[in-house]
């Protein structure tokens, strides 16, 4: 078997004693990036999934922290002074997916259908704050919930942000045979280095996805805005021929997401279609334009949750 290079792996099981008819549900968390690289709804695969013995391919299942998507040149303005982080997008000049991506997470708390995992980030050039960070996964009947806590440990405000990166499936259905709903009414048109440039309506665009679309055929690597909220939570979904679905939601602080298609996602069986729907508190580069940007009080604590859940045809 291939060394785990993603750390330590938590598995997580789950069975309903209301509904001990359906199938188990199953998770794999991993050490590194806290990242989801497996998920099993009621028997259903939920995600993609990797080997233990490669890193997540284009990101696929990590959390994203203190900030999610991109920063311009990797470079903000904090009090007046330039801050520049280190540029992790070569290609683009950017700073991409937040500061942990590459940190193992400590295991804080587990049960058998649970597991809570922590990180600090620590001041440094370009983010100059003191930031202690965790997130819970639980299985049970609704079926993943994952929270997010932010905790600013420093002496001064901290700007801060929080993402995940889950590529949905539905079982073994083709993924340009899915249909991808996403409940939002706005997109950012971007630059040739994807840094947004402007949020427009997406009233009559063919980028509109809130009736669904079929993913087959579909190019997109956009954010989106003035997400549709429903008693707290906005849902957005990947659905089979047969009805059957995997739906993300995501409550009021997840009000931008991220869309992405790509045509060339790497599986043992060869590259084809994906399709992540990424929940973010902020847009790309919000550390330049503040929007969605949470500032934490020395002492303040941010909770966040979103959650992946099957739904039967």
């Amino acid at each position: 078997m291939a060394e785990a290079v993603t750390g330590q792996q938590f598995t997580l099981r789950y069975a309903s004693a209301e509904h001990p008819q359906a199938a188990e549900s199953t998770a794999i968390v991993t050490e590194l990036a806290a990242s989801l690289r497996q998920l099993v709804l009621e028997g259903v695969e939920s995600v993609e999934t990797h080997s233990a013995g490669v890193l997540p391919p284009m990101g696929a299942g990590i959390v994203l922290v203190p900030w999610p998507n991109r920063i311009a040149d990797a470079r903000w303005i904090l009090d007046g002074k330039p801050q520049q982080l280190d540029i992790t997008e070569p290609a683009t000049g950017n700073a991409i997916h937040g500061l942990l991506r590459n940190t193992a997470y400590l295991l804080t708390d587990s049960a058998e259908n649970s597991v809570t995992l922590s990180a600090t980030v620590f001041p440094q050039h370009g983010y100059p704050f003191l930031l202690d960070t965790s997130v819970q996964y639980l299985l049970d009947d609704s079926g993943l919930t994952v929270t997010h806590r932010l905790h600013n440990r420093g002496t001064a405000a901290a700007p801060v942000a929080v993402g995940a990166h889950p590529y949905l499936r539905v079982g073994d259905v083709p993924i340009e045979d899915l249909v991808l709903t996403v409940d939002a009414g706005t997109q950012f048109e971007v630059d040739a280095r994807a840094i947004p440039t402007a949020e427009v309506s997406l009233d009559g665009s063919a980028f509109d996805l809130r009736a669904g679309r079929p993913i087959g055929g579909l190019a997109i690597d956009h954010g989106y805005g003035s997400v549709g909220f429903t008693d707290g939570i906005a849902v957005h979904s990947v659905t089979a021929p047969d009805g059957s679905g995997t739906e993300l939601w995501g409550d009021e602080s997840f009000a931008f997401v991220q869309v992405y298609t790509p045509h060339n996602f790497p599986r043992e069986s060869g590259p084809g279609y994906a399709v992540a729907i990424e929940p973010m508190t902020a847009p790309a580069n919000a550390f330049n334009t503040g929007e969605g940007l949470r500032w934490l009080e020395p002492g303040e604590t941010f909770t966040a949750s979103w959650g992946i859940r099957h739904r039967s045809a």
